[in-house]
């Protein structure tokens, strides 16, 4: 029976959305052309060199080697290998769904156990820098500096994280033997990872660029139709019948109710949540807490693109899900304890006044790198998109 109710809850679900982009289709292809702006400019050109390079460092050996290495504090602190480390590294860099992405790939190669993958896939997903500084701070606040603060709360968030999902499946995990720290042994294990991989150079760079692609092409998918279904959910007045019960709440924690809206986009996708927050008149601090939340969660469209991706392993998804929800709060509550010190006092101390929303270095190295991507992503996606073409257009010659 359950199987049969899910089956009737999906067909509805997805018989709405088609009946609203019917009834909707100039809301629907304005959400479309934002999602793909976002995806075309930006999403694409920064990501694409972050998911080339890891591909080629896991077959080269390079992540097993500094997964020996980062062995003795992966393990006490997260309880995952050292393979970790470079998840880790790489999701903060590169942004969700990064981490997902590769976590995903260690658990194909068998570096890590089903749970350790479970572990590490619930803390390594996090907004890049650029995001966080440029799109929300810059672009919706005004206020480089405020970036610092989110950034922090961000990342100390999902540091948290990590902590707490240690001991998620503790049962189930078998203590490996320990070693001692050795540059020759991490040697050794890149030597070894680089010769079960008997691809040739060429063939390693073009499975790299082929892979990067489509998993950029289905995360650009899932930004379009996130960003579909919530100018619809606003259309139809369904948000603002949800943000009514929504308001209650906020109420008992001290928030306003101008910031349920807002709150809602969020929980569906990140950017237009953190934009709406950015244009209410609840106060600064407010606003920060409800975008460290939106921040940490991850919205349900990123959250769809990391359920795609573990879908090709054995990965659970709660886990992650729990995940987000423990970064929303940590994240959240960080933004309460450091808006003072990182943020007002701060900016008392470099301008003798309490932050004005006007306030932006344009010369920002944070702000040229948007700029840059707003100026040249769409060129880089272009060739990109038409040398993954070429690559398949080449192998199906030869076959």
């Amino acid at each position: 029976m359950n199987g049969k109710l899910k089956s009737i809850l999906l067909a509805s679900g997805a018989l709405f959305i088609g009946i609203a982009i019917i009834q909707n289709p100039k809301e629907a292809l304005e959400a479309s052309q934002r999602g793909i702006s976002l995806w075309w400019e930006i999403v694409f050109p920064s990501l694409l060199p972050f998911f080339i390079t890891a591909e080629i460092l896991i077959a080269f050996g390079v992540v097993r080697f500094f997964g020996v290495l980062c062995e003795p504090f992966m393990r006490p602190l997260f309880n995952v290998p050292g393979a970790g480390s470079f998840v880790w590294a790489m999701g903060m860099a590169s942004g969700y769904p990064s981490g997902a992405k590769l976590t995903a790939r260690l658990r194909q190669e068998k570096q890590i156990s089903k749970t350790e993958a479970e572990r590490l896939v619930s803390f390594t997903n996090a907004s890049n820098p650029l995001f966080i500084i440029a799109a929300i701070s810059i672009g919706f606040f005004h206020d480089e500096q405020l970036g610092i603060l989110l950034a922090v709360c961000h990342y100390v968030g999902n540091f948290f994280v990590g902590i707490c999902m240690r001991f998620y499946g503790k049962k189930e995990y078998h203590p490996r033997l320990k070693q001692p720290l050795s540059i020759k042994r991490a040697f050794e294990e890149l030597h070894e990872t680089r010769l079960k991989d008997n691809r040739p150079f060429g063939k390693i760079l073009g499975d790299s660029v082929i892979n990067s692609i489509q998993t950029l092409m289905m995360i650009g998918g899932f930004i379009i139709i996130f960003s579909v279904i919530n100018r619809l959910l606003f259309s139809l007045n369904i948000t603002p019948f949800i943000g009514q019960f929504l308001q209650f709440i906020f109420s008992i924690v001290g928030l306003p109710d101008v910031l349920s809206i807002p709150f809602i986009a969020g929980m569906f996708e990140i950017t237009l949540g953190a934009q709406m927050t950015s244009e209410t008149t609840a106060t600064l601090l407010q606003q920060i807490v409800i975008v460290c939340f939106v921040l940490g969660f991850n919205g349900l469209s990123v959250q769809a693109q990391v359920a795609s991706i573990l879908a090709e392993t054995d990965i659970r998804f709660f886990p992650y899900f729990i995940g987000r929800i423990l970064h929303g709060f940590f994240a959240s509550l960080l933004a309460l304890i450091l808006f003072k010190p990182l943020y007002s006092d701060a900016k008392q101390a470099s301008t003798g006044d309490i932050p004005v929303s006007d306030y932006v270095n344009t010369h920002s190295f944070w702000a040229e790198l948007l700029q840059y991507f707003q100026h040249y992503g769409p060129m880089l996606t272009l060739l990109t998109l038409l040398i993954g073409v070429l690559i398949i257009f080449h192998r199906r010659r030869k076959e």
